[in-house]
């Protein structure tokens, strides 16, 4: 398999959408259903490339998460996307104030998704 992309979605439509945008691209897709989650795969996988972060999801929110990984230096570097249904400015300020690297509203557009990680994480 190809470099590591994890994507934390609380819809596992939205995971399964996004899967199918990245694994035909050569990359491995991990999957996290909320915050917490998320955190947890990224003790345990210390070689991902790069994640895609929902916003709105129970338990710990997208933001929650990237506050928490600065503060614990966990996935230091790594490019966040976060992929949302949002679109405020405040709210996409807070994101990269707390390291999102970049911002796609859903509905996504699978080319422009892919164009992203490749960017982002290199090619597979």
């Amino acid at each position: 398999m190809g470099k590591k992309v994890i994507i934390i979605d609380d819809s596992r439509t939205v995971r399964d959408q996004v899967r199918l945008v990245l694994e035909p691209a050569g990359y491995e897709v991990l999957e996290a259903g909320d915050g917490n989650e998320g955190i947890n795969q990224f003790r345990d996988h210390l070689d991902l490339a790069m994640a895609i972060c929902d916003v709105n999801m129970p338990g710990m929110t997208g933001i929650g998460m990237l506050e928490s990984l600065k503060a614990s230096g966990l996935g230091r570097g790594l490019p966040i996307v976060m992929l949302t249904t949002e679109g405020q400015p405040a709210l996409i300020q807070k994101a990269k104030q707390a390291g999102a690297r970049g911002w796609i509203v859903k509905p996504f557009k699978p080319e422009q998704l892919l164009a992203t990680v490749q960017k982002l994480a290199g090619t597979a």
